[in-house]
């Protein structure tokens, strides 16, 4: 069997009396694009930065590429590509200045492909990287991420700072591009639908804990909503695991996860429901916001007039 390009087994990180990560458990394969999803502070960056060798778990084990970060973490950084959106770059240098200067740290660095990205990303080389456009300075980012031609590459929320269809469009088109070679991706992010047409794999990560590790096409024909009326609500029993539960004036709705077997059960039941599907950001949202416990909603009502009140 092959080796996972990246294996984590029980990692805990905590910084002073927070616990951050809580025995992390991740695996990825070879030539997997696999999107890590959680909130902001959910621990993604914190797990990068242990794979990258800038922090030391409390406990468990690492492994990228069959090196330990903890102790070879120079030679791995040779061998990954890592692009942050707050990745930091000498400013005071121009386009080319950068590029000469990245270049010896990669021993398989391929100028010629540097060259071909610099052509294909428009980007100015006689131009110092403090005047460049936001846009400009994540693709310069790539450039000196993938001309080493690494194996994996490890995008932390990489286009941040561009408008939300610069994101989409940017997100895709590197994705598709890096999968096209066959590299091992991993994307780090807390918005899955940047990714959601691309993606292999998803994990979701929530208060330091991998709450789902799925296929994305396994996590959409798992999790569904269903809608049912209030007096079958006591009916429903523990056997279905409901991610989030809302009760409106005359039905109630329930995210489920295991939708097929839930299914089968209320048809057992003979419970009536309606099931319909949900995008990943809605799968997204009910593992790490879902309320388990029925909510009543109330419909909005028209404001009452001022004179009706006299």
């Amino acid at each position: 069997m092959t080796e996972p390009v990246i294996q984590i087994r029980n990692v805990s990180k905590s910084f002073r009396n927070t616990n951050v990560l809580d025995e992390l458990d991740l695996s990825v394969s070879a030539g997997e694009t696999f999107a890590f999803l959680g909130r902001n502070g959910a621990g993604k960056t914190t797990t990068i930065k242990l794979m990258m060798g800038l922090l030391t778990p409390d406990s468990g084990e690492l492994s990228l590429l069959g090196v330990n970060p903890v102790t070879d973490a120079v030679k791995l950084r040779s061998m990954i590509g890592y692009l942050a959106e707050d990745q930091t770059m000498y400013d005071w240098m121009r386009v080319d200045e950068i590029i000469r200067f990245v270049a010896p740290f990669y021993p398989t660095w391929d100028q010629k492909l540097a060259n071909e990205y610099v052509k294909q990303f428009a980007l100015p080389v006689r131009t110092r990287i403090k005047h460049l456009s936001k846009g400009q300075t994540v693709r310069l980012g790539l450039v000196l991420a993938l001309s080493h031609r690494p194996e994996l590459v490890i995008l932390d929320d990489p286009a941040l700072g561009l408008d939300p269809i610069m994101r989409r469009d940017f997100n895709r088109d590197l994705v598709t591009h890096l999968q096209a070679e066959g590299r091992t991706v991993l994307y780090s992010s807390h918005l899955l639908y940047e990714v959601e047409a691309v993606a292999d794999t998803v994990a979701i990560l929530h208060e330091g804990k991998i709450v789902r590790t799925a296929a994305t096409e396994d996590l959409r024909r798992d999790v569904k909503r269903f809608t049912l009326s209030p007096q079958d609500l006591s009916k429903v029993g523990t056997q279905i695991e409901v991610l989030d539960g809302r009760l409106l004036v005359n039905e109630v709705s329930l995210i489920v996860d295991g939708a097929p077997q839930a299914a089968q059960l209320l048809e057992q039941e003979g419970i009536s429901c309606r099931i319909s599907d949900l995008n990943l950001d809605e799968i997204f949202e009910a593992f790490v916001m879902g309320d388990r416990k029925i909510r009543l909603e109330w419909p909005e009502r028209e404001p009452v007039a001022a004179s009706s009140l006299t």
